[in-house]
């Protein structure tokens, strides 16, 4: 089968496309599944360059989400079967055309949901909604600031937080995301930047937001503090900007803020004790409920953009310009065809 193998950590030119041997026959509570497209997100570079919390082995195959049809399951497989639509998270090897996994990182799509709108649920998806329910327990009619909204999982932060009943700001760099971010659900859209507060309690009558979704770390994150209401709940997942921020804990202790802190990796095994077995049936809880609105079509996930297997720089390049809204993909298996959006998507 093809693959892309990465022989050494380095830029992503060092993830060469090559032939490998397939995985082999599942184990009993394993399944092999052929991989139609798999996922590129700011992580699959660090993983690249070994500068990710998880240090594969080397050689070893990127990519953490994938989408595709089941071969064959293991003996005591019960929760899918050979032909199903599935989408799935692993540490690492989604660039390859056949993976093997363990069942319960595995999710069946439903009937008549296209493969592509499942392909961004199980990471972007459910790191917001594992975020905004599982630690800040999001409820109904709280405003909620999702900064980065443009991209992955702040656009995702955007839908769920809509669904769940909250009035959501969307914050993103250019004004085709924060377009796309209220097309999406957003009632406003702000540029990011000094004015962040300001904006924010002019939209909310001075009170500013109950929940502040980050994103982004850096200098927008002080920002964000200045725009969260009293009693606000901070969540902080990651640092897109390239910068872990200096907390401003003065305003932490005057505005009486929550800052939580919410590594995703730990439900879905990226942690050296490895405990996604334990957060399984929560997790499976959680992605059938996503899958299930997005069939529903009340939340829309989506990959703006599909690049070849050997498109992966051009993939990560895009989304380190900022030029991405929504997720970006490669094709792993030339027979799959894809269809782009249509504007109205």
């Amino acid at each position: 089968m093809r693959a892309l193998q990465v022989q050494r950590f380095g830029e992503s030119d060092e993830a060469r496309l090559v032939l490998c041997d397939e995985p082999g026959a599942p184990g009993p509570h394993e399944v092999v599944m052929n991989v139609a497209y798999a996922s590129v997100s700011h992580a699959t570079g660090l993983m690249i360059a070994g500068r990710y919390q998880t240090r594969p082995p080397l050689p070893f195959t990127p990519g953490t989400e994938a989408v595709g049809h089941i071969v064959s399951v293991g003996t005591s497989v019960t929760r899918c079967k050979p032909g199903d639509a599935v989408v799935a998270i692993a540490d690492w090897g989604c660039f390859a055309e056949r993976i093997k996994l363990a069942e319960y990182t595995v999710y069946p799509i439903p009937d008549g949901l296209p493969l592509l709108d499942a392909l961004p649920v199980p990471i972007s998806y459910g790191t917001a909604y594992c975020g905004l329910l599982w630690r800040c327990a999001l409820q109904p009619g709280e405003t909620v600031l999702v900064l980065g909204a443009g991209a992955g999982v702040g656009l995702a932060a955007v839908e769920l937080a809509r669904q769940m009943g909250a009035d959501v700001i969307a914050c993103a760099s250019t004004q085709a995301k924060r377009d796309h971010a209220v097309a999406r659900g957003a009632r406003a859209a702000v540029a990011p930047g000094a004015n962040l507060a300001t904006e924010v309690k002019a939209l909310t009558g001075g009170r500013g937001a109950d929940i502040v979704v980050d994103p982004v770390g850096g200098e927008l994150f002080g920002h964000a503090v200045r725009a969260a209401a009293h009693n606000a709940r901070l969540l902080s997942i990651g640092f897109a900007s390239g910068r872990v921020p200096d907390v401003p804990a003065n305003l932490l202790l005057v505005k009486n803020l929550t800052l939580h802190g919410f590594f995703y990796g730990r439900y879905i095994g990226w942690t050296p004790s490895d405990e996604r077995v334990t957060h399984a049936p929560a997790l499976q809880r959680a992605m059938q409920t996503i899958l299930g609105w997005a069939h529903d079509k009340r939340i829309q996930p989506s990959v703006s953009k599909v690049y070849p297997i050997t498109g992966l720089g051009d993939a990560l390049g895009a989304l380190h310009g900022r030029e991405v809204i929504g997720k970006v993909a490669l094709t792993i298996r030339q027979e799959m065809v894809w269809t782009p959006p249509t504007s109205s998507e």
